[in-house]
């Protein structure tokens, strides 16, 4: 059997397992037992043949607003397909993008769901979102002869170590038929040559996330909800956390008060699922709290607002005085550290930022991220930043720079797929891959 075949055998055997879980938990969220179709590739037929741009959760599909955006306005005549593997982020698409971006759940990396996908979607061309490298559905695309890129292309030096060692072969066939790998820096183009990519066919474009759009309406709408929930007290908002990171943020908050008493917690965890398990982990630590999802106000001796609804962690990052980036108290990589940068906000992480180390690098480096170990030091970096506007400010006015001075992967990005793009504008033009620059 070959690696490939190892690999798919593994993942129908999970697939069962994949399925049973979606059904239970679609006692809560009954759009998880209708999308299951869906991610065995009977997805609903797609009229004209897109441009198929896959972003895996809410991150990325926030990410994508300027691609997309950029094909709408040099490309109108093109039609877009945006997937998603999450309920999250397909929330998260459905809020963010109109009828002219048709949208649907990714299937599973089986041979059988990608087939079905394909022929009811029958893509131009295939734009995959930072690090979905997924052999089947790949291969798939290139048994049809369809384009595939990988844009804002990261992939770590732990990853690639990782496929190195253990999936050679599989990943180097993979990576081999991609026609256009758009890396996010330099060390990820060397990591991708190194994985297998065809010589000419790398290019370091830059990372996307540092072009976030922001919604016009978002200043109006944290003015609004400031007024509700901070009434002029400190305010911090904890985004994207995740199970044992919260109570670290309890504790941090309890050592906060001691100093900052009237100092508001804004907890935004990032999967749903968990908002009844977060509300029970409040009620057991016996601090006074809201939830959002009621529209219950808080009151002065409210601790904490849970914020228990989707789509609103940017608002919330607009109203506060310091942002906490989640899923970096605990080893989970952490998440988008751009949008609150990009608001201007004072910035606080924990260690663990794996998901995007030059992100982090660069805005360190400009002095406009707090790195913090633990619930103690990030007390304590909350305690000196919360009564300190101007610390916040030059903080702020860090992060705000350094996200500008960024700018640009989107347009450096679609220069690249122009080409392609512009022959399949043309009647009976096939699509060819990049050229190499």
């Amino acid at each position: 059997m070959t690696v490939q075949g190892l690999y798919t055998l593994l993942l129908r055997l999970a697939t069962p397992f994949a399925i049973a879980f979606a059904w239970w938990h679609g006692v809560r969220s009954p759009e998880l037992r209708t999308d299951i179709a869906q991610r065995l590739g009977r997805t609903p037929p797609v009229a004209d043949a897109p441009v198929w741009i896959h972003a895996v959760s809410v991150g990325e599909v926030q990410a994508i607003a300027g691609v997309l955006a950029a094909l709408r306005i040099a490309h109108p005549q093109i039609a877009l397909l945006l997937t998603t593997a999450t309920p999250t982020g397909m929330a998260r698409a459905k809020a963010l993008y109109s009828d002219d971006v048709q949208l649907r759940y990714a299937p599973f990396d089986l041979p059988g769901a990608a087939r079905r996908f394909l022929e009811r979607t029958r893509p131009c061309m295939a734009l995959f979102v930072e690090t979905e490298l997924w052999p089947n559905l790949i291969a798939a695309c290139a048994a049809r002869e369809i384009p595939i890129a990988l844009i804002s292309a990261r992939v770590s030096e732990r990853s690639k170590q990782r496929y190195l060692r253990f999936v050679p072969q599989l990943m180097r066939v993979t990576v081999s038929r991609l026609a256009l790998i758009a890396a996010q820096s330099r060390q990820d183009a060397v990591r991708f040559a190194a994985l297998g990519a065809r010589a000419g066919c790398v290019h370091i474009t830059g990372n996307i996330k540092f072009d976030v759009r922001l919604p016009g309406n978002l200043r109006a709408r944290a003015t609004e909800l400031s007024a509700r929930y901070a009434r002029g007290r400190p305010v911090w908002v904890a985004g994207s956390t995740h199970a044992v990171e919260e109570e670290q943020l309890l504790d941090a908050h309890r050592q906060l008060i001691a100093t900052v008493p009237d100092a508001l917690l804004v907890l935004v965890p990032r999967h749903p699922q968990r908002f009844d398990a977060v509300a029970r982990l409040l009620e057991s630590s016996g601090v006074s709290f809201v939830r959002r999802s009621t529209q219950e106000d808080p009151v002065p001796g409210t601790q904490v607002v849970l914020v228990d609804s989707l789509g609103e962690l940017l608002v919330f990052y607009a109203l506060a005085d310091v942002a906490f980036v989640g899923g970096s108290l605990v080893p989970v990589g952490g998440h988008n550290l751009l949008e609150p940068a990009a608001l201007g906000m004072a910035t606080l992480s924990g260690p663990h930022v794996g998901n995007a180390p030059d992100i982090a690098r660069v805005l360190t480096a400009a002095q406009a991220l707090v790195l913090v170990e633990d619930a103690a030091s990030l007390a304590r970096q909350l305690a000196r930043l919360l009564p300190d506007a101007a610390a916040r400010q030059r903080l702020g006015a860090a992060a705000r720079a350094t996200v500008e001075a960024n700018r640009g992967a989107v347009a450096r990005t679609l220069a690249l797929l122009e080409a392609p793009l512009r022959a399949m504008a043309v009647p009976g033009s096939a699509p060819e891959p990049p050229a190499a620059r």
